[in-house]
Order: structure tokens, then C-alpha cells, then sequence
């Protein structure tokens, strides 16, 4: 039986989670379609790049990703006591940067005074936005409407593009952590997509090494990514 989320998200005990949203329909998410012949690649760059704005966007770490063909991986760290930390203002910012919010908090980041009875009000929205700012399901559903939308519009179609539900894992120790992102890193390689984690594109490995490779003078440590 299918568990509800909250019973899979317990940030008592880990803040990091390994997520996986898989595609439905026999063409790819990316890839080229072995019946059709017609290429989806741009998609992995449309989907590497919402995984990064909506996680600067909320309070969660992107530690690991890698777009498949017709699925994709990341590991999340929930970063609560960050949200926990915003100002009101931080929060509409950040919410309004995904959603257009209320006509309050368009008056309130526009300098409008409010009556202290629309101010309460809006005050309960913000605290909505910053529950959902560090909730994994909001990330992903942000993530998944976005690609699917995109994807529904290039394929002239509409209907259901991923799974009824993205899957979960709790990482409840560091041995579990760092198993998952090297899980994560090299499933390009195990599939065959790419040879070397240097050419495995649209995977997080890359992008430290790239990172890596970068002329700097501080070097970035294994806390940068966890």
C-alpha cells in the first residue's frame, strides 16, 4: 500500500532524501525515440536547469542529480532551520520568484501599508510559503509541472507525463549519503550514456568537476556539495 509522504519525510531524523520522478509515456524525457527517430536531448538541459532555480529558490540543497532517459535522481538536504531564519520580505521574495503569491503580498513588496488585520492575514500566508519553501513534495511538483508542461507543448499533446507519484528514501547516516551520490553520479556510466564521469553530462559529478577545474583560490570542500 502506498504510503503518504509525511510518513517518509522525517526531518528528526535525516534532512537528506534520494528522489526518483519517472517518465510515462513510451518517448523518452530525453533521448532520441527509437520509433520516431526525433531527438528530446534539449529537455535535459530544460530539466537540469529548473533543479538548480527552484533549489535557489527554496531552502534545499541539490547535492546530487543525474537526468536519465526517461527518469531522473537527485539527492535533496531540507534545509529547515534556514527557512526558519527569513524575514517576511525573504520569504515573499523567494515565493514570488516561483508564483505570482496574493494581492497582499503584492501591496506589502510593493511598500503599501496594511491595516493590521490584512497584515495578520498576510502573515499567515508567508508562513504557508515557508512550510512549503523547505518541503521536498513542493520542489518536486514545481519541478515536474514545469517539464511536463514543456514537454506537453513541444509533443502537441496534454495528459499525464510522469508517474502518479515521484519516489522517496531517507539517507539516515553518512555512509548511507555518500553511497547514494556516488549511486547517482555514475548511473550514466552504469547505462551506458556516457564512459567517463567527466562526459556525463547533466549529472552533478560533472558539474564539480567542472567546478574543480576552475581557476580558484579556495577550493570547494565536500560540505559544498552535502
Amino acid at each position: 500500500m502506498t504510503l503518504p509522504r509525511s510518513t517518509l519525510v522525517s526531518l528528526a531524523d535525516t534532512p537528506y532524501y534520494h528522489c526518483v520522478a519517472r517518465c510515462v509515456r513510451r518517448a523518452y524525457l530525453c533521448g532520441v525515440d527509437r520509433y520516431s527517430g526525433i531527438s528530446y536531448e534539449h529537455r535535459r538541459q530544460w530539466l537540469e536547469d529548473k533543479l538548480h532555480e527552484t533549489a535557489d529558490a527554496f531552502a534545499i540543497k541539490l547535492c546530487a542529480y543525474a537526468v536519465m532517459s526517461n527518469h531522473y535522481h537527485v539527492v535533496l538536504r531540507v534545509q529547515a532551520d534556514i527557512a526558519d531564519a527569513w524575514s517576511e520580505r525573504e520569504v515573499i521574495r523567494r515565493w514570488h520568484s516561483l508564483f505570482s503569491g496574493s494581492v497582499l503580498s503584492q501591496r506589502f513588496m510593493n511598500g503599501d501599508a496594511l491595516d493590521p488585520v490584512l497584515y495578520e492575514r498576510l502573515l499567515e500566508d508567508v508562513e504557508t510559503w515557508r512550510a512549503r519553501l523547505c518541503d521536498i513534495s513542493w520542489y518536486m511538483r514545481i519541478v515536474n509541472e514545469f517539464i511536463a508542461r514543456e514537454a506537453n507543448k513541444g509533443d502537441d499533446c496534454t495528459g499525464r507525463f510522469w508517474e502518479g507519484r515521484f519516489k522517496s528514501q531517507a539517507l539516515l547516516d553518512d555512509r548511507a549519503l555518500l553511497s547514494c551520490m556516488a549511486y547517482v553520479d555514475l548511473n550514466p556510466i552504469r547505462a551506458k550514456i556516457a564512459k567517463t564521469p567527466e562526459t556525463s553530462n547533466h549529472t552533478s559529478i560533472k558539474a564539480r568537476i567542472d567546478l574543480l577545474n576552475e581557476p580558484a583560490t579556495t577550493k570547494p570542500t565536500l560540505e559544498d556539495f552535502t
